[in-house]
């Protein structure tokens, strides 16, 4: 399978409801990024109360 973003090789693929998706390790990556910089995330760890050590 191919990525989804990309002419390479999927080296990750998940699939729901019958539908299968695949990304390269470097739209992962660009992806994990975007989704750790989100409000959307930043408010489910203030949700769940998640402490990180840094």
């Amino acid at each position: 399978m191919d990525c989804h973003h990309c002419d390479e090789r999927a080296d990750i693929v998940v699939e729901k409801d019958d539908i299968r998706v695949g990304v390269c390790e470097r739209h992962f990556r660009e992806q994990m990024e975007a989704l750790a910089e989100s409000e959307w995330v930043r408010d489910l760890e203030d949700e769940l109360d998640i402490d990180r050590a840094e």
